[in-house]
């Protein structure tokens, strides 16, 4: 399998978007903040699947582990909705992150 790019998580949540058109809260500013808070809300399942079971015991029970994978992919649904009612470019995300990383590098 070759590796997922937020350029693809993006273009996905586009389309998910495009598809419930109507049905979905419009993505604004003002949604950022409630997507920001279900993405809390799914981060909070992800530590309850390791908090109850452990984290070696989420990750090699097969049934506890796709469990943890799907609350996962529900994180990153939300962050990439965040980052389209934000407009956050994937560029955007990247200088951050790298700027981040060289200063982590030398923090301590």
């Amino acid at each position: 399998m070759s590796d997922f790019s937020f350029d693809e998580l993006l273009d996905m949540q586009r389309r998910l978007q495009k598809n419930y058109k109507g049905r979905w809260e419009k993505l604004s500013y003002e949604t950022g903040k409630n997507k920001l808070l279900w993405m809390v809300g799914e981060i909070g399942e992800v530590i309850d699947i390791v908090k109850k079971n452990g984290g070696e015991k989420a990750c090699r029970d097969a049934a506890l582990r796709k469990d943890l994978v799907e609350e996962m992919a529900d994180v990153l649904m939300y962050f990439g909705d965040v980052m389209l009612c934000y407009e956050i470019s994937t560029d955007e995300l990247k200088q951050a992150f790298t700027k981040k990383f060289e200063r982590n590098l030398t923090r301590w």
